[in-house]
């Protein structure tokens, strides 16, 4: 059932009328600037609120008197998108432009100090540099090592052998479990004392083994330990391309004695590319925020330090918010630079096709 549309006259933008929407954005815009700059923060910060709530009334008004029923419908869910995910986005934003301590009630306005700080400072910047340096190490190998290991174990389960489906139950299960419980999975893995990977190891060595006491030790733990999780994942995406192939262009292919090679390249790859390509981005975006698995296996030991990690150390442990703010706007504007380049190299590759 199609929603009735009232046709009523838009009003002007100055014009005062509850449903003037425009005007109300506007008005919320200005008051909410105007109390963050010269209002306390305890003042402006339900000041904003109130805006907020203005602008999300004239919106409703301007549907009920159009006949907008269908977006009245949806008005609750957007009303929680915004308080779960919008706000809290929009606050830690100008968050982001004040000196602003957790552990203190003082706050000024910065402008871009806090960017320039985390980009230039002698003190911030290196570290902020090194972390992230460290960051782009574990995008590169987790994600290498789950797209490989995922397309592996794809092609096994496309076909079908005795026990496929308990196997493949086991194989999911990483992907089933909290980092909390892998990390600690793992820790025990690893140590060095009962661990089991010690004990293998010590039965072809006399001495001791400890595979986090060195930087590349580390990053093959977490990597691996990464990798266990989240290679389900893209077998999950594989699988559902390589299920979708005809099998009759197979047994063409067969019949004109087509190479596996060719067969792979020529009728498996094509659909399977998008799917591979989505879980790249998604298993990237995901590797960049690595923050869980560092903090349980080495806590940033061993040059480890994620830029995850490091904000976290930064907001939580020395409480500079805004700082930490700061860093996070900077990871956010580097994530959509590398979603912005994947889809630019999508849309190529299939306008070349």
């Amino acid at each position: 059932m199609s929603a009735v549309v009232i046709d009523r006259p838009a009003p002007q933008l100055f014009e005062v009328a509850p449903d003037n929407w425009k005007l109300a954005i506007l008005a919320g815009l200005v008051v909410s600037i105007l109390a963050a700059l010269a209002l306390p923060a305890s003042v402006s910060f339900w000041i904003v609120g109130a805006m907020a709530a203005l602008v999300a009334a004239a919106f409703v008004v301007n549907a009920y008197r159009r006949g907008y029923y269908g977006g009245l419908l949806v008005a609750p869910a957007i009303a929680v998108l915004f308080v779960m995910n919008i706000f809290p986005l929009l606050w830690s934003l100008g968050l982001s432009f004040f000196a602003y301590q957790s552990n203190q009630q003082s706050i000024r306005f910065v402008g871009l100090a806090n960017y320039v700080k985390a980009l230039t400072n002698d003190l911030a910047a290196p570290a902020n540099w090194h972390a992230l340096i460290n960051t782009a190490m574990f995008v590169v190998f987790t994600v290498a090592a789950q797209m490989i290991v995922g397309f592996l174990l794809a092609l096994l389960f496309s076909k079908q052998f005795p026990l496929r489906k308990y196997l493949l139950i086991l194989v999911l299960t990483p992907m089933m479990l909290s980092v909390v419980a892998s990390g600690v999975f793992f820790t025990y893995y690893y140590d060095p004392t009962f661990g089991i990977l010690s004990y293998v190891m010590n039965q072809f060595s006399n001495e001791q083994f400890i595979l986090m006491d060195n930087k590349v030790g580390a990053v093959a733990g977490i990597v691996f330990a990464d990798a266990w999780m989240w290679s389900p994942f893209v077998m999950l995406l594989v699988l559902a391309g390589l299920v979708s192939v005809p099998k009759y262009l197979y047994e063409a292919a067969a019949i004109d004695r087509v190479s596996g090679w060719r067969q792979f390249w020529n009728i498996t790859f094509p659909y399977i590319r998008g799917l591979l390509m989505l879980a790249l981005l998604f298993r990237t975006i995901e590797a960049f925020k690595l923050a869980d698995l560092v903090i349980l296996l080495t806590k940033g030991g061993n040059d480890t330090l994620t830029i995850s990690y490091h904000l976290i150390r930064i907001a939580n442990e020395q409480n500079k918010t805004s700082e930490g703010a700061a860093i996070s706007y900077l990871m956010l504007f580097m994530v959509i630079v590398l979603t912005n380049l994947y889809l630019y190299i999508a849309n190529r590759r299939s306008q070349g096709a």
